[in-house]
């Protein structure tokens, strides 16, 4: 979709919305260094292989582009368990029963960190801060490629 100079590309796999693509975040079919902006809000603990999505993330990102990402946060560890299968044994230990694992802001940025990119993880604790409407106590990644 052509909004004046920008184009906007929406993208889901779960069929659950109205999308301009269905791109497996493992394997995005699109060109390296395609997209300016990526915004992948409560994607990735969805996500056997994570580390697989943001190597991908990080290869269609453009040279100077930005990939923001947020998914829910415990406070210890990241906690995952291929083991853990049922939606009940899911929803008990990762917090919903389609989650795989569940961060830790460290163990997240770590990850990304691994998978090449630069990260600022930003803190939105304050209403002054809160400019972009987020939840109270919203962690976000700023992510981009190292230069």
């Amino acid at each position: 979709m052509k909004k004046g100079n920008h184009f906007y590309v929406s993208t889901d796999i779960s069929g659950y919305f109205l999308v301009d693509k269905s791109y497996d975040i493992k394997n995005i079919d699109a060109v390296n260094e395609r997209y300016d902006l990526i915004i992948c809000y409560h994607i990735l603990e969805h996500i056997n292989d994570d580390l697989k999505a943001m190597n991908d993330l990080l290869r269609v990102l453009a040279k100077s582009g930005h990939c923001i990402i947020q998914t829910p946060f415990k406070h210890v560890a990241i906690y995952e368990d291929e083991s853990i299968v049922t939606p009940q044994g899911r929803e008990k230990y990762f917090g919903q029963d389609d989650h795989v694992r569940i961060y830790s802001v460290q163990g997240l940025q770590k990850r990304l960190e691994y998978a090449g990119f630069n990260v600022k993880v930003t803190y939105y604790q304050e209403e002054k801060d809160n400019i972009y409407g987020l939840g109270e106590m919203e962690t976000v990644f700023i992510c981009n490629r190292p230069t």
